[in-house]
């Protein structure tokens, strides 16, 4: 209708466009990945590791920290979980841009979808990071963007299709029911 057209005008005139999301992929070669099961959220020593522990070093991963534990020019050292074991070949892929819910649902299924024949991995991960500036918070809190703009998620899904989510907000952010 005319909203339609005026709306669209708008974007014209003002030199507005879409922006169609970044893709990169990356293989990551004998890449030390924590042992995690599925039952043992806390994990077990000697066994599995704990869903803290695999969020941190997710954060590592993503963010291409060094996970060989030895010291250069910086103070701070990281090193995979224990117990851990090297996986040959793991594959990241990253979208950078706005993607609606209904397509995050779509690649949780597609992933989901990976298990679907007799696959190697144990276990894949699902990471959303929303915009830190996001005007997007849970009940009644405004998003403390200018704390931090912690805002996101993470799907641990397993082999038998067994699963973990995974949150951080921010401090001045409330938790979703």
């Amino acid at each position: 209708g005319a909203e339609g057209s005026t709306l669209m005008s708008y974007f014209s005139k003002n030199q507005i466009q879409a922006l169609k999301p970044k893709i990169t992929f990356n293989t990551l070669r004998d890449l030390q990945c924590p042992v995690l099961q599925s039952n043992e959220l806390q994990g077990k020593p000697d066994e599995s590791c704990s869903t803290e522990e695999l969020f941190e070093w997710l954060g590592a991963v993503l963010n291409q920290v060094s996970l060989d534990n030895k010291s250069s020019s910086f103070l701070s050292t990281y090193c995979c979980p224990q117990p851990n074991t090297i996986v040959e070949k793991a594959f990241l892929c990253t979208i950078t841009g706005f993607i609606i819910p209904e397509k995050i649902i779509q690649l949780l299924e597609q992933l989901c979808s990976y298990f679907g024949e007799p696959k190697l991995a144990c276990w894949l991960t699902l990471t959303v990071h929303g915009f830190a500036d996001s005007p997007v918070s849970w009940r009644e809190s405004e998003h403390g963007f200018h704390k931090g703009g912690e805002n996101l998620y993470n799907f641990v899904i397993f082999r038998n299709l067994d699963y973990w989510l995974q949150m951080a907000v921010g401090t001045n952010d409330d938790c979703p029911p």
